[in-house]
Parts: C-alpha cells; structure tokens; sequence
C-alpha cells in the first residue's frame, strides 16, 4: 500500500510538471499580455530615429542597429546562436555581395527547448532600410522597423515564459537579416549557410511591414495579409487561422495569397529563401502604403495598437508552433523527393 501512495505521489508530480510544460490557452494569454503598443513604441522609436542613418546595409547605421539588437538580447539573457568566435553575428563578408557595399551581419539569436531542441522554429525580419539619401535619413519605420521590433517584444514574452517555467519544446530562433532591400540577400546567406540545419527547421514566420495600413483598409484598422501559409502546408495554414480565431480574431486578407497575384510579394521578402527549401512559411503584412520606401516612413506615423494586436497573432501562432505534438506536415511540397 505504501508503495502505491508513492506511485501515485510520483504520477502526480510528474503529471503537473508536464502540465505547466505544455501550451495552455491561459499561459499564451498571460504572455501575449506583455507585448504592449508601448513598449513597442519605445522601442520603434529608437530603432527608426535619424541615429541610425536608415540602416543601409554596410554603413555605420546598420552596424549600430546590429549592436541595438545584439544589447537587447543580452539584457534578457538570451543567447546568442552557436557561433564560435561571435555569437550574436552571423558575419557576411563583402565578397558575398559581388564587393557592392561593405561586411554585413545576420543578427542570431536563440531560446532553446527544453524537449525537442533540435527543432528548430524561426521568426525572422529584415532591420536594414535604404540609408540616406540627399541629406534625407529614410528611417524605414514599418519598413521594417514594424517587424523588427515585433520580434523583440515576442522574444521577451517567450523568455518570461521561459523564466516561469514555460519554456518552449521546441528552440526558437530569432533572425534578424540584413540586406533585405539589397534583394533579400541576408536570408539567402543564412538559407545557404544555415547555423541550425534546414531539415530541422519546422516553420519560419516572416514579418515585414505590419505598423500600417494601406488604402484597401483606410476604413479597417483590424486586418493583416497574409501570404505564403498555404502554399506548402495545409496544416500551417489551419494552425494560423485557429490561432487567429482564439485569440485575436483580425480579419485575415489572402489577396496577395493568389498565385496569379501580379505583386508577386510569395517572392518579395526574406521567407522565400526557406520557402523554397519546402521549409513551411507565413509572411504577415500590411500592404504597400503612401510612405513605402520614402523618408516619410516614420516612427510617429505607426498605429500602436494595431501593431501590438499584429505582433499577439505571431506570438500565439508561433507558441502553437514550438508546442504542439508534431512538426506541420508538408503536403504541397516543390522539390522532387529522393
């Protein structure tokens, strides 16, 4: 008999443990509950102001948003991605860009899982923008401050659940590329030199642009496009639209989904360079606005609020992601299998 109160004692340990492990809709919300229009105001503001010279990839700007984001990693205590000699920099040399600018960097960082670590999840935003030009600083505040700092505000919810216990079962990398607007440039280097293998990278949810809103919702202030969820994984896709319904219920836009969409944009940002690895992907946007790739791109012109509510959908979809029993079935895979 005492030996069955112990077992029992044990399964119930055991049992509570798991529990506060696993992905409980009352977990998701305490943490989606930290990403705040404030904090991401705070940090967009910085990010887009005139000290960064817009960012262009090579340039004193961009080195110094590098560093911004390198710091704020570290303040939070997490790590770097396994680099050797500089964690926190995937190091590009300027011969990767046929010598047309300067070295760049990827910006790697990484909260590993505590059962699955080997898989491999991967949120990713470009932070470089198109510098300075005729004595005007293009600050690229949606472009793509708006998904810079979304990342940011979903690797410290992750890692305050991590720090009470909620750490996720699978690892989630951070990857802030550089030379998006040299033609996606720093997502290819990473695709072709991956610092975690591609076989073992489940997902990537890209974000690029999602602080406005152009003028087909002028009247909306409740939508995201998003583009990319189906192509490869009807299981992605699902996942994506249940998380949206539980939880913050934006109306979802598919229009630059279309494969005759003329925009092309399935082709146009950094998720492409896993998408065509068959690696699943969902790019999240807000459209082409008055501002694009103009010095008016500024900080003040964000809608707070929105992006806040943009940047729960990502962080509830990418909890189920790094939680859920299996990896997303590919279903409509591209390349031939061998």
């Amino acid at each position: 008999m005492k030996f069955l109160y112990f077992s029992l004692f044990f399964v119930l340990i055991i049992s509570c443990k798991t529990t506060k492990s696993q992905s409980t809709d009352k977990s998701q919300l305490k943490f989606a509950k930290t990403i705040t229009a404030n904090d991401l105001n705070d940090y967009l503001t910085v990010f887009s102001s005139d000290d960064f010279g817009g960012r262009e990839t090579g340039t004193e700007g961009q080195k110094k948003a590098a560093n911004y984001l390198k710091d704020f990693y570290i303040s939070l205590n997490i790590s770097g991605g396994d680099l050797d000699e500089t964690p926190y920099f995937q190091e590009i040399s300027s011969s990767y860009f046929n010598n047309k600018f300067a070295d760049s960097e990827n910006v790697i960082a990484i909260i590993k899982g505590d059962e699955l670590p080997d898989e491999y999840l991967v949120l990713t935003s470009h932070y470089d923008h198109l510098g300075t030009k005729n004595g005007k600083v293009y600050n690229g505040a949606d472009d793509d401050g708006s998904g810079t700092v979304a990342i940011m505000e979903i690797a410290e919810a992750f890692m305050k659940a991590k720090n009470e216990g909620y750490a996720p079962r699978r690892s989630i990398i951070f990857l802030h590329v550089t030379a998006e607007e040299k033609g996606l440039l720093g997502s290819k280097y990473y695709s072709e030199n991956p610092i975690y293998p591609l076989k073992q990278t489940i997902a990537n949810l890209n974000i690029d642009m999602i602080g406005r809103r152009d003028k087909a919702h002028k009247n909306n202030n409740n939508y995201i496009y998003l583009i990319g969820s189906d192509r490869l994984s009807t299981e992605l896709h699902n996942i994506s639209e249940k998380a949206n319904k539980k939880f913050t219920n934006l109306d979802l836009d598919y229009k630059f989904n279309a494969k005759n969409d003329p925009n092309r944009f399935y082709y146009r940002s950094d998720h492409y360079n896993f998408a065509k690895y068959d690696i699943p992907i969902i790019f999240y946007f807000n459209g082409v606005h008055e501002d694009y790739h103009r010095s008016t791109d500024t900080a003040e012109k964000i809608e707070y609020d929105l992006l806040a509510k943009r940047t729960k959908l990502i962080f509830h979809t990418a909890w189920e992601l790094a939680n859920r029993e299996n990896r997303p079935i590919v279903d409509q895979p591209t390349l031939e299998k061998k």
